[in-house]
């Protein structure tokens, strides 16, 4: 971990001049200092927020998410903080909702929200697919139960964004393994499929030769989505023809999708190959065309 100061103990302590602090640190946050060139992690940034929090402060929401062990945090988001009264400032969020000693863990000797609560907050907050992708991610590497958050929940009627909370927890699905397959795995439920399911195994000859990204494994029907390193990567590319082939031999079909796509003909592709192999769907086309967008 870089050297993280509190800029006035550190000068009242002797340990640094005034000068020298204002040469060789720069400030993160009011009265705490990083040395200029450090590169932080996202753990540097939350404990320079507790220091600024006077030591008080509790790390909640993304941040905490990213302690926990969560995968696609963007490393300069806001930190979120609970238990202080201030003003915000550039890259630290105070909160003021309501909390119970349960719902704080220690991570290396940092107060961090735990993981129930955590998904309470970042279930709460942002747009459904943004929430449910965070979800998803603190589902996989936590693997928290849905019910531990029902107490959280009931000690917090009144909070904001419970509506939202209690629409994407039955969707939360720990096999999401990018917020873009989340995205579209919310996109197909929100256009009246049936909720697929994540990390199908494809057994061949009595073992797992692949898992595919979601599905109907009753109708053997997947919906997989191609990162850019699929169509960057020569070897990568050489695989996954491969792998289209073996799935045409076990008679799967594979919908591949890409950031371009646009939802409307992922959509249309789905239906066409789930109604191909005999899956009754009553969708409405006002909702196909409307709640598709909504995520």
């Amino acid at each position: 971990m870089n050297e993280i100061l509190v800029g006035s103990e550190a000068v009242a302590a002797g340990r640094l001049t005034r000068h020298e602090l204002s040469r060789w640190y720069r400030r993160i946050y009011h009265g705490i200092y990083v040395p200029k060139h450090a590169e932080l992690t996202l753990r540097d940034r939350a404990v320079a927020a507790w220091l600024a929090s006077g030591r008080r402060g509790v790390i909640a929401g993304v941040a905490a998410a990213g302690l926990h062990g969560s995968a696609w945090i963007d490393l300069q988001t806001p930190i979120e903080i609970l238990g202080v009264t201030s003003r915000p400032q550039p890259g630290l969020v105070p909160r003021g909702d309501r909390f119970v000693d349960e719902d704080i863990t220690h991570i290396n000797g940092l107060a961090v929200t735990t993981a129930a609560r955590t998904g309470f907050d970042l279930g709460r907050r942002g747009g459904r697919a943004q929430a449910l992708a965070r979800l998803d991610a603190l589902a996989r590497c936590r693997g928290f139960m849905i019910d531990e958050l029902q107490p959280i929940i009931e000690r917090n009627a009144r909070a904001r964004g419970l509506r939202q909370l209690r629409e994407l927890l039955p969707l939360v699905d720990a096999g999401a393994q990018s917020p873009r397959e989340s995205l579209t795995r919310l996109r197909l439920i929100d256009a009246g499929f049936p909720i697929p399911q994540t990390q199908i195994p494809i057994v061949d000859d009595g073992r797992i030769v692949a898992y595919l990204d979601m599905g109907w494994e009753e109708f053997k029907v997947a919906v997989e989505y191609d990162g850019d390193q699929h169509r960057t990567d020569r070897r990568q590319y050489v695989k996954d023809i491969r792998r289209s082939r073996m799935l045409d031999a076990l008679d799967w079909i594979s919908i591949r999708v890409v950031a371009e796509d646009h939802p409307q003909d992922v959509l249309a592709r789905v239906y066409t190959a789930l109604i191909d192999r005999g899956c009754h769907l009553d969708i409405d086309e006002m909702q196909t065309r409307t709640r598709t967008f909504a995520a």
